[in-house]
């Protein structure tokens, strides 16, 4: 009997296109434009993970030879994930502006084309680990539009408290979507058996504390003296029990597993870097979305990261977001240096 409940259980998995249709008929003024474009994202994430798991047979790791804005060396599946990332999201009729880490100017959709949404996207994540095959990631913030006007760089300069959804993708053992609309955080796992991202991590929340710190402790000469002391801290016997330190370089992997386990990711304004060097549309404010709405903070060390207002495409932040009691701790060591 109990085969034959399991055997019943498999039949009726939950596929992230059934997910976001079941969450659809909920609102009846819903009109399934947002459904078709986290499908379409969907579709272009299939594609980077079946690239990033043959890239070593297809000759796609390495570098093209250029940099791009960010002025990092652009490689080969940078180039693939952004173009499919902009062709799937102009030829799903459902967006009118796109804003990509790879492209200094907007992208604005034709015509014909557009849609009622804005999309700010890193197309792959943490692209410079991509040959030695640690973990890389997609992740996304989709905003509305908010008139009928001419697509300009200013739509797409909106707080994290005006996205609708935002999302990440994790190409690792296994290739994961990460999603949330605004009512939790929800995890669908790619079958590849099926093609199909199937629902495995329903109402994803963060643990209120952790047990793990990550932040580039390369950095540890630059940092300002908050960030040393609350770091020190936590490797300090006398002060608790010490933290383990976990840094992997791949934003989405860091985040991913602060979720799961909890503690806290930094990524602080330094010396060299004063504004911060995470991008706040397309990495920040996505992740601060997830994070806040899997029952975590999210800060720049002044305010939360959904609060700010962004005065460019390509503006960088400080972030520190995690666990509650985790994220409290380090900014009121930093208020304690502002007073």
């Amino acid at each position: 009997m109990g085969s034959q409940r399991q055997a019943i259980e498999e039949t009726n998995c939950i596929t992230v296109t059934r997910y976001f249709l079941t969450e659809q008929k909920k609102h009846p003024e819903a009109t399934g434009e947002l459904t078709h474009l986290l499908n379409s994202v969907q579709t272009a994430v299939k594609v980077i993970s079946s690239a990033v798991r043959r890239a070593g047979f297809t000759q796609l790791f390495g570098t093209v030879g250029e940099t791009n804005v960010q002025g990092e060396e652009v490689k080969k599946l940078d180039v693939l994930s952004n173009e499919l990332f902009i062709n799937m999201l102009t030829s799903s009729y459902t967006t009118s502006l796109l804003i990509s880490e790879e492209n200094e100017t907007i992208i604005e959709v034709e015509t014909d084309k557009k849609g009622k949404y804005i999309v700010a996207f890193d197309p792959l994540d943490g692209s410079s680990n991509i040959d030695c095959l640690v973990s890389v990631g997609s992740i996304f913030a989709i905003m509305k539009k908010e008139d009928n006007t001419i697509p300009t760089a200013k739509d797409a300069l909106q707080p994290g408290t005006k996205v609708v959804a935002a999302g990440y993708a994790l190409y690792g053992s296994a290739t994961m979507m990460v999603i949330s609309v605004g009512n939790g955080v929800h995890g669908f796992m790619l079958d590849p058996s099926i093609g199909e991202f199937i629902l495995t991590d329903k109402n994803m929340t963060v643990p209120a504390k952790g047990k793990i710190y990550s932040i580039n402790e390369g950095y540890t000469h630059i940092w300002d003296k908050a960030v040393k002391e609350y770091i020190d801290n936590k490797k300090d016997p006398a002060k608790g029990t010490p933290y383990n330190a976990r840094y992997i370089g791949s934003m989405v992997a860091d985040v991913h597993r602060t979720i799961k386990y909890g503690g806290i990711f930094i990524y602080p304004a330094t010396s060299s870097s004063p504004k911060g060097k995470l991008r706040l549309l397309y990495e920040c404010i996505p992740m601060a979305f997830i994070m806040t709405q899997a029952g975590g903070l999210a800060s720049n060390g002044k305010i939360p990261i959904l609060d700010i207002q962004p005065t460019a495409i390509h503006e960088r932040s400080p972030i520190f977001l995690g666990s509650k009691d985790d994220v409290q701790e380090v900014l009121d060591v930093i208020k304690k240096y502002d007073k």
